[in-house]
């Protein structure tokens, strides 16, 4: 299992971008500091409040919500070009905004990129059966 920690600075707001997306949010898991989303059977996104995130930090590391530094980019992959579209106005209904448009870098790889109200980046990408080797 797979579980990224995320500091936010307002998990209301967190909440709604997440519940946009169709993530199910675990309520066991969620308080006034945690707000814990499942992407997957296997994959969760925990938001914690600045605070409480940097409670878990040593060495003297502290949060960064500037929306400037970036030191990891969520990828996640799609069945269509279509659920990449989707993905990105869904995030867009929460509150996120785009941070790289919708592309064809090469072709038969469609993808875009978003942020959360906190700045953490949310890729998303379709890629053509054909293009990955496998039979369509």
């Amino acid at each position: 299992m797979i579980f990224i920690n995320l500091p936010s600075s307002d998990l209301a707001r967190t909440d709604k971008f997440y519940a946009a997306l169709g993530f199910t949010k675990n309520e066991t898991f969620s308080d006034a500091n945690a707000s814990s989303w499942m992407i997957s059977e296997t994959i969760t996104v925990m938001l914690l409040h600045r605070d409480y995130f940097a409670s878990f930090m040593a060495q003297g590391d502290a949060p960064t919500l500037d929306g400037k530094n970036r030191e990891v980019l969520h990828a996640l992959s799609a069945d269509s070009r279509e659920e990449v579209d989707q993905f990105v106005t869904r995030a867009l209904a929460g509150g996120g905004s785009i941070y790289r448009e919708s592309d064809e870098p090469f072709p038969g790889m469609y993808q875009a990129a978003v942020q959360d109200p906190d700045g953490h980046v949310w890729e998303i990408a379709w890629m053509s059966p054909e293009v990955m080797g496998e039979p369509s």
